[in-house]
């Protein structure tokens, strides 16, 4: 069979490893720089406080293609002249990171982050707070470094009818504005494809210069600032220097009295000249200028318009798929609608097909060897039709559809702070919801998605998800004979174990993965051909390693049951079975058995008991013990050897002591509670 090959360019340098970027988060407080970074963050990120300070930070490392970042939220900070004593480190890690320069050696402690300064400063703006925030903007234009402006918040900019014009701001500043909604993760991963080719390109922001009269006034005291000594000591870029001094700021104006005590008198004698020459004082005048080029620049960039002007219904399903709250209760309705598929179309397309053939067959009862195993190849054919056709085909046709569509990416961003409870990352929601078709494909795809140690925890909790074999056997029991309150007791549990399990195997293993930006694509009508080809190569694994499996199985149980050896396994189980679990001791066959295939386990339970009736042999308690059982039990032995290619054998082994001891333990605990209940209630 051909394969299609598809190449992506790798573009250099690579920034991985030791040489992974650095980038600052920046911004006034409410600008949404937490959200950013909890939005990208890994499942447990670093933080510390600034050195001297109050303040704290967050770190973590971030995935961003090919490339890795170092991405560091620093406190807000309103702007770099006249920090107090808790914001200066701020400016101090913005400018010489771990690298302390020479005017900070007399400083006790060590430097204020243990980083070196960032690469890239990434300043988040609250887009409709635009005029404000371009001050600091022009701030931090002068530290020198490649720069980038988030534009968050837009869409409550356009809530109020504030329009601006991304490329026009672009063009003003000379730096790269990316729109985005950090809470609904639109515009997240533009944002860091484009830190990284900034960086590449080692592109910084244009130089905004000052108004005529105020550069006349500052450039003696430019002139004298800019001495080799002075740059060396400081080692800050000159116009910031020489702003910050104009400014008066009391640690620049302290470092230079206390390392240039010479030049101190003469640079505030070029200061207080400066000021004669202006209608007001100095500091005034600085921050009426940098006012007036911010409203400047905000005047050339927006205008006013109807609010919710432009938008659609993309923007309007955006609103319920990526909203924080409204976002769960969309991804509720998808999963409701996927089980709604598992559970009713596909028990329809079960009744018009495999429940067609085994009618078909009921009268064929074969006494003889041969005739035992033609009857057994029947019966596991009719198992493959059974799972496939009505439950595997279904759930993965529909799951690639809401892929092609962009809706699992958008349920991946909301659901991923939940995930992050358990070690995981919301990209792993697609493998989870198709790991309710089967667990084969689902642990393939989680691997896509996951390395390291969030490869081995997705893995193990996804042979908790009950595939549709299981939820098969969940329906066609506990549906008749515990009805829905039961069915839906029995998957709540499931979610229960999930998440404890989670929590459980995230404690356990503390070696922390990257954060992942998530891309968000735009809606799209799903191809047919594509969906076609993308189910097809999702199953066609399932087809060839199975069918031998569930055929090869159904005959060994068969024979195994013709030649009376049935009996000597289920006396082997017995302190499982009878004593355990209060099953009947016939049971063991398919307890065994079903680690083959699970849809043999429905097939053997009746083979076992002798009817179709299972009511009339077991009670309501035996019957929830031996579904949970079930349930919790080893998935698989084709879920165990993808396992075995994934994760490799060691974790393989340990995911299934682990699933064994989880069955045991939740059946038999579940067991005791109801019977105490039946006694108390009797």
């Amino acid at each position: 069979m051909a394969t299609s090959e598809s190449r992506v360019p790798l573009r250099t340098p690579l920034f991985r490893g030791e040489r992974r970027l650095r980038i600052a988060l920046v911004g006034m407080p409410n600008a949404g720089k937490s959200t950013l970074f909890k939005a990208v963050s890994s499942t447990a990120p670093h933080t510390g406080r600034l050195a001297g300070t109050q303040r704290d930070y967050g770190e973590c490392t971030v995935q961003i293609g090919f490339d890795e970042a170092s991405l560091i939220e620093l406190p807000s900070i309103a702007s770099l002249h006249h920090l107090g004593e808790d914001d200066l480190p701020a400016l101090k890690f913005l400018l010489w990171g771990d690298e302390r320069p020479p005017i900070s050696v007399h400083e006790p402690g060590g430097p204020p982050a243990p980083f070196a300064p960032p690469d890239l400063i990434v300043q988040v703006v609250d887009a409709t707070q635009l005029e404000s925030h371009l001050e600091l903007t022009l701030e931090l234009s002068q530290l020198g470094r490649p720069m980038i402006l988030a534009l968050n918040m837009m869409d409550a900019a356009w809530d109020k009818g504030l329009h601006i014009n991304v490329k026009a701001l672009e063009k003003l500043l000379g730096m790269p504005v990316v729109p985005t909604v950090a809470l609904m993760g639109q515009g997240i991963s533009e944002l860091f494809r484009t830190a990284v080719a900034t960086v590449r390109n080692a592109a910084c922001p244009l130089p905004q210069p000052l108004s005529r009269h105020i550069a006349d006034s500052l450039q003696p005291l430019g002139q004298a600032l800019n001495r080799q000594e002075i740059n060396a000591a400081f080692r800050v870029p000159p116009p910031l220097l020489l702003m910050q001094v104009a400014a008066g700021d009391p640690y620049f104006l302290g470092e230079l009295g206390q390392h240039f005590p010479q030049l101190l008198p003469q640079l505030q004698k070029m200061r207080s000249e400066a000021a004669e020459n202006l209608p007001r004082p100095l500091e005034e005048e600085l921050h009426a200028e940098r006012h007036h080029r911010a409203a400047t620049l905000f005047e050339a960039s927006t205008r006013m318009g109807a609010p919710h002007e432009g938008r659609g219904w993309r923007y309007w399903l955006d609103e319920l798929f990526l909203h924080p709250q409204w976002g769960l209760i969309g991804s509720l309705a998808v999963f409701a609608a996927v089980l709604f598929v598992v559970f009713e179309v596909s028990a329809w397309l079960d009744s018009m097909t495999s429940a067609r053939l085994v009618e078909a067959l009921a009268d064929w009862q074969p006494v003889s060897t041969w005739g035992v195993i033609g009857r057994a190849v029947a019966d596991g054919l009719i198992g493959l039709v059974g799972i496939v056709v009505p439950y595997m085909l279904p759930l993965v046709l529909l799951l690639v559809a809401l892929e092609e569509a962009g809706v699992m990416q958008r349920i991946a961003f909301v659901v991923d702070r939940g995930f992050h409870q358990i070690g995981l990352h919301g990209g792993v929601a697609v493998p989870f919801l198709t790991g309710l078709g089967c667990n084969v494909p689902a642990i393939s795809a989680a691997a896509k998605v996951t390395s390291g140690r969030e490869r081995i925890i997705a893995s193990v909790l996804i042979t908790f998800v009950p595939c549709s074999a299981r939820s098969a056997i969940i329906l066609a029991l506990a549906g008749k004979f515990l009805g829905a309150s039961g069915v839906f007791a029995i998957f709540a549990l499931t979610l229960v174990v999930v998440a404890l399990m989670g929590r459980l195997l995230a404690r356990n293993r503390r070696e922390f993965g990257p954060g992942q930006v998530q891309e968000i694509p735009p809606y799209a009508l799903p191809r047919a051909r594509a969906m076609l080809s993308e189910t097809w190569a999702r199953t066609e694994d399932i087809l060839t390693i199975v069918t031998p499996l569930l055929v090869g199985g159904s005959v060994v149980l068969a024979l195994l049951h013709h030649v009376g050896a049935d009996a000597a396994i289920n006396a082997l189980f017995t302190p499982v079975t009878a004593w355990w679990l209060g099953l009947p001791v016939v049971l063991g066959v398919p307890i065994l058995f079903g680690v083959l295939r699970k849809e043999l386990s429905l097939l053997m339970i009746y083979q076992a008991l002798g009817t179709f009736e299972v009511g009339t042999q077991l009670d309501w308690v035996q019957v929830t013990t031996f579904l949970l059982f079930l349930t919790f039990y080893i998935p698989c032995i084709s879920t165990f050897a993808v396992m075995l290619k994934t994760i490799g054998r060691k974790e393989a082994l340990i995911s299934v002591a682990l699933s064994v001891g989880v069955a045991l333990l939740v059946s038999g605990a579940v067991r005791l509670l109801l019977e105490g209940v039946r006694v108390f209630f009797a």
